[in-house]
């Protein structure tokens, strides 16, 4: 089977799920537990982790964090690196009598 026909069983089973619950009166996504553990297999394998599962389907919106992981995690570097500059900055002083000038 093509990996296009599989996200297209993926995203089908979702919907058909997600179908059903309205049917009966139920206002929520689709869970785990209302599939098959092959199922569950399946949709995650083709689509990612659940909640990204269902923003494929179209029955989530996608998440709106306001940066993409990429973005976050060069951040979380630039932070990481100022703290250690500082930390370098803070010794320097120490050690030339606080000043950070050489006497």
């Amino acid at each position: 089977m093509a990996d296009s026909a599989k996200k297209d069983g993926a995203v089908r089973l979702l919907r058909e799920k997600q179908e059903q619950l309205r049917q009966q009166g139920t206002d929520r996504y689709p869970q785990r537990g209302d599939f098959t553990a092959e199922e569950v297999v399946r949709i995650k394998a083709c689509l990612g982790p659940w909640p990204r599962a269902l923003e494929a389907a179209g029955l989530k919106p996608p998440r709106s964090d306001g940066s993409s992981k990429e973005q976050r995690r060069i951040a979380a570097k630039r932070n990481r690196t100022a703290a250690k500059l500082a930390a370098k900055q803070s010794d320097a002083r120490d050690v030339c009598g606080g000043t950070g000038a050489f006497k």
